[in-house]
């Protein structure tokens, strides 16, 4: 990728590197006899969807919305899951999912009726709370203390009711398959008597198996042996494995301010409102040329966001060198998780959205302007 052809502010995938992530869980998903799936949740780049749908037959849906996109870029109806459902939506969500995953029996007994009067098989599902995760930040774990999401061991029922084809858990985050065999212990011994009655299980997102020293084999052997055991089948819906490393937002600096010592590169981007995941998870994201600040450092610079948000920037990176205004900052793995939480806060406009092809070619595919903004409000 030439990063000096790309006009900032710009998000830009790379073909090349979304492939090659796309083979890696193929192979996982072929060699396991498994079904992944992708979560729009992570990744909803319906332009790179063509690429997608060579290696993923199926993807997960949490609102109407994802579930139409699902139904007309993906070409295929959603597993849906939602902590509600809404009356005025349900008859339309039904029209674009294959399967429904209810988050309470309150829920599935609400709605059941209405998804075997539907012109197509729908599969519906309870969702359930492992009450595990080694997942670190509350923020981003589903089993935490009080979690809505799921129906607890001490609510089931004794026996599923009928109509129930399927459980879904989902308690990881960017985790292994070490992590998960964990889960599947805690969740076999509260939820196993319930497993042999069942189509299907969906273990939800979290497997990050496109991260660097991510045992696939291990992955592998664990879904096997899981599927043969209970003769299931299997479903795991990545978000963030799907796009990992696999583009960039590129920046500018603006201008170059300094405070009681702390000098700060304002760019034309914002972290509150491109880069959320930075400030909620958080995490500090890479950046090219941009080194951790060390007792040796001579040159640092806090990034700050376009926004007027006073905590829209980043501490201190060490540049090496001295930086100037109208050069390029150029943000690494920004495609998963990131465009699909941006906001247009204090009317600061988004970023370019781009494709590096397989070809070499920068492909702009969509650009904002005012319009976008004013359209959101009223």
């Amino acid at each position: 990728m030439n990063y000096q052809e790309i006009p900032s502010p710009a998000f830009v995938l790379d073909e090349k590197l979304l492939r090659k992530n796309l083979e890696l869980i193929n192979r996982v998903q072929n060699e396991a006899g498994i079904e992944i799936i992708l979560a729009f949740k992570g990744f909803a780049m319906w332009s790179a969807f063509p690429l997608v749908r060579e290696y993923l037959k199926g993807a997960t849906a949490s609102s109407l919305n994802e579930a139409r996109l699902c139904f007309e870029e993906m070409q295929t109806r959603a597993h849906t899951y939602s902590p509600v459902y809404l009356e005025k939506e349900f008859d339309e969500l039904m029209d674009y999912s294959s399967h429904i995953v209810f988050n309470s029996f309150r829920q599935f007994e609400k709605y059941y009726t209405k998804t075997t009067q539907a012109d197509h098989k729908i599969s519906c599902g309870i969702r359930v709370n492992p009450e595990f995760s080694d997942v670190a930040t509350d923020l981003y774990n589903p089993s935490a203390a009080g979690s809505r999401l799921g129906v607890g061991i001490e609510n089931m029922p004794e026996e599923l009711p009928e109509g129930i084809d399927g459980i879904h858990f989902h308690v990881l985050c960017e985790s292994d398959s070490f992590s998960l065999e964990r889960v599947l212990k805690k969740f076999e011994a509260k939820f196993g008597k319930y497993l042999h009655q069942l189509k299907w299980v969906n273990m939800g997102g979290g497997h990050l198996m496109t991260r660097k020293g991510y045992d696939h084999e291990h992955l592998i052997k664990l879904m096997k042996a899981f599927r043969e055991k209970y003769d299931v089948k299997v479903i795991l819906e990545p978000g963030s494995a799907i796009a990992w490393e696999t583009g960039v937002l590129v920046s500018t600096i603006q201008d170059i301010v300094e405070h009681k010592g702390v000098k700060t590169a304002i760019l034309d981007v914002s972290f509150t409102a491109h880069m959320p995941d930075t400030l909620e998870m958080p995490y500090r994201p890479k950046i090219i040329g941009a080194s951790e600040p060390s007792d040796e450092s001579k040159y640092l610079y806090r990034l700050g966001g376009g926004s007027c948000l006073a905590g829209d920037f980043m501490e201190a990176y060490d540049f090496g060198r001295e930086l100037k205004i109208g050069e390029q900052l150029v943000f690494l793995d920004m495609i998963h998780y990131t465009m699909v939480k941006t906001t247009m806060f204090n009317g600061v406009n988004h970023p370019a959205i781009a494709i590096w092809t397989e070809n070499d070619e920068l492909k702009i595919v969509r650009k904002f302007s005012y319009h976008d903004f004013k359209s959101r409000l009223s």
